[in-house]
């Protein structure tokens, strides 16, 4: 068998793109146990060890930092980047996006597969600023109904498999759009607040707060999506497999929420 450069390629692309993941995801769980930990421990210092070693950890408010400030938004940017080329890659230019004998043509599919990550964006965040979003259990109700939805409609029109994977690619989108336009603004206002001896804006934490939990939720149902793929009959490959993924997803968010608990 003769070496494929394409093949390589394309390795390379799925491995950045599990390894940039997986340090998101992880940061993302660290911070969200951090921010818990702090909230049970009346604010107080958090003592952990590892490696060898304790580390002491404290929570600053208002405080300007006086050393180098850390920031962590690239694994987000090269996860969503890496995931939209292997969507393309795979997907659209792959022969995945439908079925021979589908119901619509393959430039319609592309066209709504594309679109709905736009439309999936653009109808969390006007579900999440509305008055609904106010209550994060009835909020999070009409989002599960809605993700249910997208999975029932993209059914109908492209091919299991690809139906799933633009589930995911929607809340990735909502995911890394919310480290890039919602997260990482505020915390820029936050310190540049800060720095200038000005009071910081609280609404501006709280909401970078609320969308940092938001992703702690739709990254386990995205993780599910991802390895599908390799277990067709218990996902997109059956005649519900819609209703199978509003399964997963509760099952998902069910997991995060007893461990937002631990």
């Amino acid at each position: 068998m003769g070496f494929d450069w394409q093949e390589l390629a394309h390795l390379a692309l799925r491995w950045t793109h599990v390894v940039a993941g997986v340090f998101w995801l992880g940061t993302t769980a660290y911070f969200s146990w951090l921010d818990r930990t702090f909230e049970r421990g009346g604010g107080g210092p958090v003592w952990m060890i590892h490696s060898g070693g304790f580390y002491v950890v404290e929570k600053r408010g208002a405080e300007a930092p006086s050393g180098t400030l850390h920031w962590f938004k690239w694994e987000a940017l090269v996860t969503w980047l890496t995931g939209f080329s292997l969507l393309l890659l795979v997907y659209h230019w792959g022969g995945l996006l439908v079925f021979p004998d589908g119901p619509i043509g393959h430039g319609a599919a592309h066209a709504i597969g594309m679109g709905s990550l736009a439309v999936g964006w653009l109808v969390y965040e006007a579900l999440w600023r509305s008055p609904l979003g106010r209550s994060f259990r009835a909020a999070a109700a009409v989002s599960f109904g809605l993700i249910v939805a997208a999975a029932w409609g993209l059914s109908r029109v492209l091919s299991g498999r690809a139906a799933y994977i633009h589930v995911g690619a929607i809340l990735g989108t909502i995911m890394m759009l919310n480290v890039w336009m919602r997260i990482l603004p505020a915390q820029k206002k936050l310190v540049l607040a800060a720095k200038e001896g000005r009071a910081p804006d609280e609404s501006l934490a709280r909401r970078a707060k609320e969308r940092s939990k938001h992703n702690t939720f739709l990254a386990i149902p995205v993780l599910l999506i991802m390895v599908s793929n390799h277990f067709p009959t218990v996902s997109y490959g059956h005649d519900r497999g819609w209703a199978l993924l509003g399964g997963y997803v509760l099952a998902g968010w069910t997991a995060r929420a007893l461990l937002n608990r631990g």
